[in-house]
Parts: C-alpha cells; sequence; structure tokens
C-alpha cells in the first residue's frame, strides 16, 4: 500500500527532524516534523476517535443481516445444554422475546448470543423439562442460558444483557432518567392491557394510555426517543406498539398516531433502526390474522409472562 501523507507536522521536540513512518495494517502514516503545533494534533485526533466510536456504533446496532434458523419443534432434538454456550430461547412472533432479541442486536452479540427459536404452536417438552423448569404452565420464553444458569422474564433479561455483556450502554447515567425509564417499566403492562381493551371496543382506557405515551415523548427534547435518546425503554415498548398499531388500524380503524405526533415521529424512528427491523415480523402476515378481532391477545397470551 501507499503511505498516506496526513501533511502532518509536528513541532515537538521530541521528535527527530526527519521525517517518522508510524504503520499499522499495512498502511503507513507518514508524520514530518516541526511545523504543526498542538491544537491541530488533538483536532485529529479527536476525529479519529469519533469515526472509531461511529464504526464500533454501526457494527452494535446490526449492519449485517443474521440468518435465521427454523423454529423448533416437539419433534426437534435438544441443544447442549450448558455447554458453554450462551443461549436466547426466543419465539418469532413473541413480543416479550422480542425485547431481549433486539437489546442482543443492538449490543452487536449476534456472535457472542445464540438464537435458539421454539415453535409455540407445537412446543418441545424437553424446554420445560430441561431448559427452564420454573417455567411450569405455559412453556413461555424468553430464556437466556448463560453461566450455567436459565433465567427468564423480557424486563429482567434486557437489564441483565446490558449490564453484563460488551457493546453501547442502553441505559441512561443521569439520574432523572432512570427514574423515568424506571415509571416506563412498570407500566408496560398497564399500557399493554389498555390497548387490548380497544378490540373489545373500549376506547377510553386506550386513549389514556397512548396520551401518557405521547406525553412521556415530550419530556427530553435531546432526541425523538422516550429519554431523548434511545435506550432500553423504547426497546420494551416496540414490540407491542409494532403490533398494536396495525392491527387496531385495520380491525377498529383507529390510528393510534392521529393527533398524537410525538408517537408518530417515535414510530418513525424506531423503524430507522437495523437492530430492530430485523427483529419485526412483516406487517402483511400481522394483518392476516387481525381478521380476528382477539388475534392480538391471543398472541400476547402465548407466550404472557405470568
Amino acid at each position: 500500500m501507499y503511505a498516506r501523507d496526513l501533511s502532518i507536522h509536528f513541532s515537538f521536540p521530541f521528535l527527530p527532524k526527519n521525517s517518522a513512518r508510524f504503520v499499522k495494517a499495512n498502511n503507513p502514516i507518514k508524520l514530518h516534523s516541526r511545523s504543526l503545533q498542538f491544537h491541530q494534533v488533538a483536532y485529529f485526533l479527536r476525529n479519529l476517535r469519533a469515526a472509531s466510536a461511529s464504526l464500533s456504533a454501526s457494527m452494535a446496532t446490526g449492519s449485517w443481516k443474521e440468518v435465521l434458523s427454523p423454529a423448533l419443534t416437539s419433534t426437534s432434538e435438544p441443544p447442549p445444554i450448558f455447554d458453554g454456550t450462551t443461549r436466547l430461547y426466543i419465539s418469532y412472533s413473541c413480543p416479550y422475546a422480542q425485547r431481549v432479541w433486539i437489546t442482543r442486536n443492538c449490543k452487536g452479540l449476534q456472535d457472542k448470543i445464540k438464537l435458539v427459536p421454539i415453535d409455540l404452536q407445537n412446543r418441545p417438552t424437553w424446554y420445560k423439562e430441561k431448559v427452564y423448569p420454573p417455567n411450569k404452565v405455559l412453556m413461555q420464553v424468553p430464556s437466556m442460558e448463560h453461566d450455567n444458569e436459565v433465567k427468564g422474564e423480557s424486563l429482567d433479561l434486557v437489564k441483565y444483557i446490558d449490564s453484563n455483556f460488551d457493546g453501547p450502554s442502553l441505559f441512561p447515567d443521569d439520574p432523572a432518567k432512570k427514574e423515568l425509564a424506571e415509571e416506563l417499566f412498570a407500566y408496560t403492562d398497564s399500557f399493554n392491557k389498555a390497548l387490548v381493551s380497544l378490540f373489545k371496543g373500549d376506547a377510553n382506557e386506550a386513549g389514556t394510555a397512548l396520551d401518557f405515551i405521547e406525553t412521556s415523548l415530550s419530556k427530553y427534547n435531546d432526541g425523538p426517543f422516550f429519554l431523548g435518546q434511545f435506550s432500553l425503554v423504547d426497546i420494551v415498548y416496540a414490540p407491542f406498539i409494532e403490533r398494536f398499531q396495525p392491527a387496531l388500524l385495520d380491525v377498529r380503524k383507529y390510528d393510534i398516531t392521529e393527533g398524537r405526533p410525538n408517537l408518530a415521529a417515535w414510530i418513525e424512528e424506531m423503524n430507522k433502526i437495523e437492530a430492530y427491523d430485523q427483529t419485526r415480523r412483516d406487517p402483511k402476515e400481522m394483518l392476516k390474522p387481525a381478521r380476528n378481532a382477539f388475534w392480538l391477545i391471543s398472541e400476547v397470551c402465548c407466550c404472557h409472562e405470568v
């Protein structure tokens, strides 16, 4: 490769007067002494760090498309449990599992946390017996096998992955934002129940819940997300809003974004996030069973966390 002459000239006494060549990855950078001031060097290094951070963020948000394996059924053999592999047991159709799947992708952990999809309509008995015995009734997902333990509950798992694995942090340091995050985590079940009630004809409860979301999205002006910048809070709401929006429009002719510009902008920005997009279901696929007014209820309950 040819040397890249960046026209960087140092006036530092510890550098020789003649040219020095620093070689890395077969791409040498040629430095000339005696003519660039310190602030110019610092500017270059800041830009270099910024470029590296941008590249890391791009990689962490899942810039490559993952090939998804078929879901395991009652006739499928179990994986070699507790062999040192970290496994995330999900269903492609389960919104609770999707929360953890999105978190894994946003952290850039596709090669460190292996997806194990389960067919919830034809569930393998070994999942309850060998993988997640505490899951006695519904054989729910998600669960994660890590360090010879299996952990469950989607809200616990998204926090666990963010705290215990490498990748960009998805939870704020600011105390006020942390407080709002915990408030919004606690509200998720109430939000889901309120939106489900709209399928039964109760628009008041759903409207109140959606207005609460709209107000929450207006509290920070440093970005379009709940805490301004993208975080775990956006991740835990996205799978449900992804399902409610088209289903309610199709079944009840109810547009959840009407009169709610913050929610509309949030949905638009979420759909640009590739790590999330890779987990989304085809809207056309979701609308097919929506002709049954209680489709969404059955989908949520089939993997419901109790």
